[in-house]
């Protein structure tokens, strides 16, 4: 794959929903918007194969050029993410099965069976024929594989029958299968692998072991056929890039496993779906994307208009350009917003884009305009900088997946949250405190590049991830882990040993005994002074562990409830670092009392001084930093620079206190080599 350098700036585009004289007057106007990317096709297999084995690119080909000459490259979408009528039609297995045995609606997307031999054939034809069509095409630079691949459950007999074959190649016997997964349990061992049959929701009075497989399974299945098309491309088309728009905090798909043989990894992001936008959570979105390669990524899909889920709010002024900001500062390198112009039919419109459904220039279109303005200014300064943070966090997603089978109960699971609040309480509190996290998996990664590493929740332990934990903090790293830490072994069992399990040593402790709080129950817990500097009391919810130091010193206490007096949190050395388990989920004041004093420990330092609905992200490289600053509230804020810097969107010198106006965004580089 050729390298693809400089900063992208475009859109998603269907011309194929507008007559051709309008693809002309769209191409001139995205010329003066300043894009140099679209992104084309992925939805239009019916368009470019109305019939089996008749296509039609010409139409394709006309609208490619017309965006050429205007400079715009392309981006083709391999249209499988919606079959066309004649292949359900012809092959109607190819819809999915559902837990009560009823096939997917013919007349959407997504609806289709990964495992299905009739659309892999039919998927590896067009994608064949698309690649052989388009290789030499100078215009286009890349590819994106199908449209947000989801989890998609399918219980149709090809899928039975490739689950079966997946665990027997994952336990190699029945005995393994039956012994490893507890399936004594209910008498339900296995002694035919056709006996096997997927769980089905609900899944609270199954195995979990065999739950998590089968999610384990499905994850791999979506891998695998993404696999297909990458392979089809690379023979013909090696020099095109290759990309696929995730979905940044979905969680159902092993990310890293989709990410890994991709080029760049994309992500759609839809931060207003309502009046309020939680912006920790789009921050850790973008982290997470940008964690999967640990390389800069593309955002596929940036709102640009109201959305069409609940009907939300159309975006305020200023905002459309404050979301790009953040995409760029948080480590994007490619931005194409969706949609060019709102659809006048089918089910997405309402799903607004730059243009209304009239297809005049407004309000919208003159922020977008403004801000490619403006990224021209920043664009030769970001050039090969990297967000590169010191702080990471552990992430598997078989221990999500792990953590929502605790016995769910309308998306809550048994300790009353869902698999993300481990993890996003933490960040939240980082995030106020202009901190950038790395999101690792423990078992592949090195961890010793970061000052810190957080371990949310990481149920699910095997020998790698034990060691790497172990050898990080050895080797001087800082190491702090939320409850239920080390509990099960990898095929989601519960250990033996007393908790944390093999990482008791750790850890220097053990959980004594553990308790649900549920009915927005909440315990007190009180900080040890003399470790931390100064008195910090919070609370803990949903769940509390009785905790017995061996070695490690008491962190916090807990002041009531049926462990009063008791140790909340202990603090270990370990070899040259620090580990540090936290019986309880604790608020924000006590994590942001926490994180200070880690942060001090570590001797890590924020970009800039925390301001109340400020984000400040930097972003690294050989000629140095570059500090964004987002203000997200409607008023000014201020920001205090300590050394001499330019902005680099109205070109001043600055120094000192600074203002930021509302919904506005400053980027400073220093001025001091």
């Amino acid at each position: 794959m050729s390298a693809i350098s400089g900063l992208k700036f475009g859109v998603d585009y269907y011309p194929e929903h507008w007559p051709k004289e309008r693809w002309v007057k769209d191409a001139d106007l995205m010329a003066e918007v300043g894009f140099n990317i679209v992104r084309l096709a992925e939805f239009s297999w019916s368009k470019l194969e109305p019939r089996e084995g008749e296509y039609h690119f010409e139409w394709l080909d006309e609208a490619i050029e017309i965006l050429s000459r205007r400079g715009i490259k392309v981006i083709i979408g391999t249209p499988t993410a919606a079959p066309p009528p004649w292949i359900i039609k012809k092959h109607s297995d190819i819809l999915r099965l559902d837990r009560n045995g009823v096939r997917s609606p013919a007349g959407t997307r997504r609806n289709y069976c990964p495992n299905n031999p009739n659309y892999i054939t039919h998927t590896k034809r067009i994608v064949e024929k698309m690649v052989l069509h388009f290789k030499d095409n100078p215009n286009i630079i890349g590819w994106q594989i199908d449209n947000e691949f989801g989890i998609d459950i399918c219980y149709c007999d090809n899928c039975v029958k490739a689950f079966r074959e997946w665990l027997r190649t994952k336990y190699g016997s029945l005995e393994n299968l039956n012994r490893s997964c507890g399936l004594i349990f209910w008498s339900q061992e296995y002694s035919d692998w056709d006996e096997i049959q997927p769980p089905k929701p609900p899944f609270d009075m199954q195995n979990p072991s065999l739950c998590l497989d089968w999610h384990r399974f499905m994850s791999d299945s979506w891998i695998k056929y993404q696999q297909i098309q990458i392979d089809i491309i690379r023979r013909i088309a090696p020099h095109h890039l290759i990309t696929h728009n995730f979905m940044g905090l979905y969680k159902e798909l092993d990310y890293f496993k989709l990410a890994e043989p991709l080029d760049i990894v994309s992500f759609d992001y839809y931060p207003k779906w309502g009046l309020s936008i939680d912006y920790a959570r789009s921050a850790m979105a973008h982290d997470i994307m940008r964690s999967l390669k640990k390389k800069p990524y593309w955002v596929m899909e940036l709102q640009s208009g109201a959305i069409k889920t609940h009907m939300a709010p159309t975006p305020k002024t200023g905002e459309i350009r404050l979301w790009t900001f953040q995409s760029i500062a948080r480590g994007a390198d490619g931005i194409l917003y969706f949609r060019w112009r709102s659809c006048r039919f089918g089910a997405e419109e309402y799903w607004h884009g730059i243009l209304d459904h009239d297809g005049i220039p407004r309000r919208r279109f003159s922020e977008i305009k403004k801000t490619s303005e403006d990224l021209k200014k920043i664009a030769p300064h970001i050039e090969r900088t990297i967000v590169k943070p010191e702080i990471a966090f552990t992430l598997i997603y078989d221990n999500l997946w792990a953590w929502d089978l605790e016995v769910a109960y309308g998306g809550r699971n048994y300790y009353g949250m869902g698999s993300w609040e481990p993890a996003l309480d933490l960040y939240k509190a980082l995030y106020s405190r202009n901190l950038a996290v790395d999101f690792v998996e423990p078992s592949k990664e090195d961890l010793s590049g970061y000052r810190i590493v957080f371990v949310p929740s990481l149920m699910l332990m095997s020998r790698p991830i034990e060691d790497k934990l172990k050898a990080y903090v050895k080797g001087g790293g800082i190491l702090v882990a939320t409850p239920r830490t080390g509990a099960k072994d990898w095929n989601n069992v519960i250990t033996e040993l007393t908790l944390p399990g093999v990482l008791s040593d750790l850890f220097g402790m053990n959980v004594e005994e553990y308790s649900g709080l549920p009915d927005n129950g909440r315990v007190c817990v009180e900080a040890n002074e003399s470790i931390l500097g100064h008195r910090a009391i919070g609370e803990g919810r949903c769940w509390a562990e009785m905790l017995l130091p061996r070695g490690a010193g008491i962190l916090a206490i807990y002041r009531d409830g049926i462990y009063g007096g008791k140790p909340a949190a202990t603090i270990n050395r370990y070899g040259d670092g620090i580990a540090i388990y936290l019986g309880t989920f604790l608020n924000e004041a006590f994590y942001m009392a926490l994180i200070d004093w880690l942060i001090k420990t570590a001797g890590i330092r924020p970009a800039l001084p925390p301001t109340s609905g400020l984000e400040v992200v930097e972003r690294i490289g050989p000629n140095g930093k570059i500090i964004f600053a987002l203000n997200y509230n409607e008023e000014a804020a201020r920001v205090f620079l300590d050394e001499e810097y330019q902005e680099l969107i109205c070109g001043e010198k600055v120094k000192g206190w600074v203002k930021i106006g509302g919904l506005d965004v400053g980027v400073f580089k220093p001025l001091k080599k």
